[in-house]
């Protein structure tokens, strides 16, 4: 391990491989006791996340659902909930898998948000889009798509006294592959520190379908390249991301990107800065 290799993965809080099931299945019980944990020191008992279809939402989703169905039986009181939202921008091409995730959930409560209005809204006064060129056009609303979703879930959770979930675990932090002040905003992060392998084996070990748990992560901003694998958008695999936060020999390219990404991106993970 490198001492970049070392220093990121320790600023990131990064949870060392899983060495066996015990591992495994003690990670989970410490995430649901921090979410529980979460809602107790708050006062509150709502618990709000949006659900895309993918791996990350599948899995936070699931923890949060049995966090809230472990405080009723501890606590007696049936106000603990959770509430998934769907925030589809029109019609999203991967609806299917979206279902599939809420099936696998089992939330409480399901709402639908569908954000393409407030999107065209918004962008129809805004002048600043009108010279961009189409590509930067479309990553700017790309941008403009996640924080109006974030806006809805904490609109949502103001309305019912509750807590917005966020699902940025190490591999995403580490390519600051989130959208500052969008899905990057939340009021938890019960995935934080983990490694992109080990949320597929939570959602795997919790029953999650494997067409779901392995499906080919995209976060699906922008218009011009709908489903836009991640991987893609990085430059490098998640298996490469993966190995270099848990010390693990990768190629001089991967290691070059993923270092010098973490360094442009540090923005990101950053509270504002101040005199």
């Amino acid at each position: 391990m490198s001492n970049r290799q070392a220093e990121i993965a320790a600023a990131l809080e990064v949870v060392p491989p899983f060495a066996d099931q015990a591992a495994l299945v003690s990670e989970i019980t410490r995430r649901k006791s921090f979410i529980k944990q979460c809602l107790r020191n708050s006062g509150l008992k709502v618990l709000v996340l949006g659900i895309s279809g993918g791996v990350d939402s599948l899995t936070a989703g699931r923890l949060a659902q049995l966090s809230v169905e472990e405080l009723r039986q501890e606590s007696g009181d049936e106000a603990y909930r959770f509430i998934a939202v769907r925030l589809p921008h029109g019609t999203q091409h991967d609806e299917h898998d979206a279902q599939a995730s809420l099936e696998f959930i089992r939330a409480d409560q399901l709402s639908t948000v569908n954000i393409a209005a407030s999107v065209s809204g918004l962008s129809q006064q805004m002048a600043d889009l009108e010279p961009l060129n189409p590509a930067h056009r479309d990553f700017v609303l790309g941008n403009v798509k996640a924080r109006i979703r974030m806006v809805a879930q904490f609109t949502i959770a103001n309305a019912h006294n509750g807590l917005v979930i966020g699902t940025d675990h190490a591999a995403e932090a580490v390519m600051g592959f989130f959208t500052k002040f969008g899905d990057g905003a939340c009021d938890l992060a019960p995935l934080s520190g983990l490694v992109k392998n080990q949320v597929r084996a939570i959602a795997k070990h919790l029953g999650a379908p494997d067409e779901l748990v392995f499906k080919v992560p995209t976060a699906d901003l922008e218009e011009l390249s709908p489903g836009k694998p991640d991987e893609l958008a990085h430059g490098v695999s998640y298996e490469q991301i993966d190995a270099f936060l848990h010390g693990q020999a990768v190629s001089d390219e991967a290691y070059a990107i993923i270092v010098r990404t973490y360094d442009n991106s540090q923005h990101k993970r950053q509270l504002p800065l101040v005199p």
